[in-house]
């Protein structure tokens, strides 16, 4: 799974429950996202895992913090288990801590584990605004950071972030070609968050482009996100009770997506075909479904997201220099991709879809790696 300030001040003040990259369990402690991550990494990882080469024992037993905005739903439980699963294998631990989306919160999370002792921090989500001041503190005391999905500019800093214009752009033309080019659509988007923002400078470009492609009506919070995106789509869907109305719905989240998804199916207008953005385990057993709406979702795999963004704190802590902004490259997961005759996880997808879960990125040569 940032954020836009206007949006960022009210998220702030309601102590909104979701982002750009999560689901529907609000878990604030650090037993819970633990609890979180081990049920996802349950089972085989098919992922690559970097390991510690020769001579790198020093690195071993190293204490990581993982400060998050929020850890709630499939995709987030998936990526702390990438986290987990990265750090382990390179003899660490992993503290979850993540925090309700309350930025404050987020932000004394972040110093405490600053003045804690740990060796190193990684961040998800989270604002400029809220982490730059324990981000600072943690530089200054010589304790590496990675954050992710957070537009923070303190040097030394990497930050790692998907290509969510790209993503954007993947999903959008997948539904212009589906509908023919035109008929009447329903955006699912909030603003205030980086990730979002940047999804929506593809979707303006989307909508200047293609004049007979018709947005008739937007909403979406992230607060509740996927039952809040289901009332109103069914408001929605009352306000347009007649077949070709509405021809699509884009959903620039995958929490939107689900919300969607169920509005729909209640309704009985299966004819509406949703689009999305992420994945995770739940999301791609409802696309598929044949029943579904739900038709592609365009993607980084939650859990290469955790590792990548492992596998570069580790060069921090190595000595090794990285870049201060790393890009993944996200897939598109059509239902037409996917086998007919069985039901399969996230895990098995790069059997499917090519680029899926096999990321390499962060693997620095003095580093081993695994296939699990």
């Amino acid at each position: 799974m940032n954020w836009g300030k206007k949006s960022l001040i009210v998220l702030a003040a309601a102590a909104i429950l979701g982002t750009a990259a999560c689901g529907q369990k609000g878990n604030n402690s650090e037993a819970d996202g633990a609890g979180a991550g081990g049920s996802a990494a349950a089972g085989k990882s098919n992922g690559i895992l970097a390991t510690l080469g020769d001579g790198n024992d020093s690195l071993k037993g190293k204490k990581i913090a993982l400060i998050m905005q929020f850890n709630e739903g499939a995709f987030s439980a998936q990526y702390v288990a990438g986290v987990k699963e990265q750090v382990e294998s390179f003899g660490g631990t992993v503290q979850v801590q993540a925090s309700g989306n309350n930025l404050a919160e987020m932000s004394s999370k972040l110093e405490a584990a600053v003045n804690g002792g740990v060796d190193g921090i990684l961040t998800d989500h989270g604002t400029a605004e809220a982490l730059k001041s324990g981000v600072e503190k943690a530089a200054s005391k010589g304790i590496p950071v990675v954050a992710f999905d957070a537009d923070i500019a303190v040097p030394g800093v990497t930050v790692l972030q998907q290509n969510d214009q790209d993503m954007a752009d993947k999903s959008l033309e997948k539904l212009k070609t589906d509908i023919g080019g035109k008929g009447n659509i329903v955006k699912v988007w909030v603003a205030g968050f980086a990730p979002m923002e940047r999804r929506q400078i593809s979707y303006k470009k989307f909508m200047d482009a293609n004049p007979d492609i018709k947005e008739i009506a937007h909403f979406g919070t992230a607060d509740k996100p996927a039952l809040d995106t289901q009332n109103q789509m069914e408001a929605i869907l009352k306000q347009y009770p007649n077949k070709g109305d509405i021809a699509a719905v884009w959903a620039s989240w995958d929490e939107f997506a689900k919300g969607a998804v169920r509005a729909i199916q209640q309704a009985g207008r299966n004819e509406i075909k949703v689009y999305g953005i992420d994945m995770s385990d739940e999301d791609l057993q409802m696309i598929q479904d044949p029943n579904s709406p739900w038709i592609a979702s365009v993607a980084v795999d939650p859990k290469d997201i955790g590792r990548v963004q492992a596998r570069y704190l580790y060069q921090k802590l190595h000595g090794d220099k990285t870049d201060d902004k790393v890009v993944l490259d996200a897939v598109a997961v059509t239902r037409d991709a996917l086998p007919k005759d069985k039901k399969i996880n996230t895990t098995e997808l790069s059997e499917y879809v090519e680029g899926w879960g096999k990321s390499e990125q962060g693997i620095a040569d003095w580093m081993g790696k695994t296939g699990n």
